[in-house]
């Protein structure tokens, strides 16, 4: 593997490439680290270490949330946006054939649409994050000018990084989008070491080895529901051409135990974050009995860590079999099998096959719900366990896929070269 990892420097077309996602990834990390103006550093920590469902955000953000810094939003409003599209695709039946039968022009233009829906999405939640704020202390009065500006550059910070995912993605190695994520996960680990170290006392060691323990089972769990896979037999007649035959091949149809990935989660954050935006809404421009309700549910539903977890653990599970219904249609796969020469072994084609299908494709995907809605809650319950801090499973789940997809990616890019990959 290490000889593989040399090669890649070796070869001038992926050491340049390499390099370029380096730089790009470091030009982030610089913007990540320039705050807004006007930011109390002392109450924004605070703010921070007392509110875990921030600090989920603050990974979707690559880190930037908890600095205020002119990236603050990150990816997140274009993210929404893909799957507010994607979303749509089963409503239009034209954004359906742009997306899915289109080829890449198609495609191209849906992504387009995506980007051009990030631009309300970043205003809108930069008005909602920076009001919300306000409310806890951490920004002051502003003007209504000031807001102003301060809307406009956490909008421009997030264009500015949708502008650098895709030139990592054209000109790189890997998904950009998911490596500007990843190194914002990363980039927090040495702290988090340090910080651990230097808090230590002997009374804590069960409650590291514990916490250690778990992190590595999940790892180890995300990497195996990951790549897990239910391959359905497809075999395919023989047909005569001229003097020429063709099929008669068994091969195999790969059903994702996971088809969703992380996006189950980032929804159900979405979602978790209207009720207390409305919460703080009305406590701010409500008066008397109202507010006091208001604050009341907001603070009662982010500290019950009950509560709150329960309603994630059952969005995200909810989530995961809606988007795998949105992007994974049986019935056209059954239809592009039969028009191949294809079938199940034991099952007639068309109607019967996307029936199959249909069933795997539950049983699978109550397996790869459960896992995600139980990585969504992993941190509520380490914490209530040891004491010691929230396991990042959301963290991991994303780091460990990213690794995964990219590795699949620089052997891809070797075994074009005539090497072998990892």
């Amino acid at each position: 593997m290490f000889q593989k990892l040399l090669l890649l420097f070796k070869i001038k077309e992926l050491r340049y490439k390499i390099l370029f996602v380096l730089v790009m990834l470091a030009i982030f990390r610089v913007a990540a680290v320039i705050p807004i103006p006007g930011i109390d550093q002392q109450r924004l920590a605070d703010f921070f270490s007392g509110n875990q469902f921030f600090g989920l955000l603050n990974i979707f953000s690559g880190g930037a949330l908890e600095n205020l810094s002119i990236v603050m939003l990150g990816v997140a409003p274009y993210i929404t946006a893909t799957i507010i599209m994607q979303l749509l695709t089963m409503i239009f039946p034209a954004l359906k054939e742009m997306y899915q039968e289109s080829g890449e022009e198609g495609r191209q233009k849906f992504n387009q649409i995506s980007r051009y829906l990030t631009l309300p999405l970043a205003v809108v939640q930069g008005y909602g994050f920076l009001s919300l704020l306000k409310n806890q202390g951490v920004l002051p009065e502003l003007s209504l000018f000031q807001f102003f500006v301060n809307i406009l550059i956490v909008t421009s910070g997030t264009i500015f990084l949708m502008w650098l995912g895709e030139l990592i993605t054209e000109k790189g190695i890997g998904n950009g989008i998911s490596l500007i994520i990843f190194s914002g996960i990363v980039v927090s680990v040495p702290l988090s070491i340090v910080r651990s170290i230097t808090t230590f006392t002997p009374d804590k060691l069960p409650a590291y080895v514990v916490f250690s323990a778990v992190s590595l089972l999940v790892i180890a769990g995300v990497v195996f529901i990951t790549e897990g896979q239910r391959r359905v037999p497809i075999n395919y007649a023989k047909r005569v051409r001229g003097s020429r035959v063709y099929g008669g091949v068994s091969t195999y149809l790969p059903l994702k135990v996971n088809q969703a990935g992380v996006i189950p989660i980032i929804f159900a954050l979405s979602i978790l974050l209207f009720p207390s935006m409305i919460a703080n809404f009305v406590a701010a421009f409500g008066g008397g009995r109202i507010a006091e309700l208001a604050t009341s549910f907001s603070n009662s539903f982010q500290n019950n860590l009950w509560v709150y977890g329960s309603f994630y653990f059952l969005l995200v599970v909810v989530f995961t079999y809606f988007y795998t219904a949105v992007t994974f249609d049986p019935k056209a796969i059954a239809d592009n099998i039969q028009k191949q020469g294809g079938f199940v072994p034991g099952i007639r084609p068309g109607q019967q096959t996307a029936d199959f299908l249909y069933r795997i494709l539950n049983r699978t995907t109550l397996i790869g719900a459960v896992f995600l809605g139980s990585i969504a809650v992993m941190p509520f319950l380490t914490t209530g366990i040891t004491g010691v801090g929230a396991i990042g499973g959301t963290a991991l789940l994303i780091v460990v896929s990213v690794v995964l997809e990219t590795m699949k990616q620089v052997e891809s890019q070797l075994v074009m070269r005539e090497y072998e990959g990892f």
